[in-house]
């Protein structure tokens, strides 16, 4: 299963991360590979215990980034 995941710079240094498609769903680390890391480790976590309780998987958003110069 695949996620999408926003990388956002934080403003008091380091990383941080959200799942769009997992409502409040947010993870930080200090660099970009850790915090990939820490929110794939808790997004697994998250689905397995949806499975567990019998609720279903939330379908992944698909979502555009761009920039734009102006």
């Amino acid at each position: 299963m695949e996620n999408t995941v926003v990388i956002h710079v934080s403003e008091e240094g380091g990383y941080w991360a959200e799942a769009p498609s997992l409502e409040g769903f947010f993870y930080q680390g200090e660099t970009v590979k850790e915090t990939m890391t820490n929110i794939k480790e808790a997004i697994q976590s998250h689905i397995e215990a949806l499975k567990e309780e019998g609720i279903r998987l939330p379908k992944d958003q698909l979502m555009i980034l761009s920039h734009v110069a102006v």
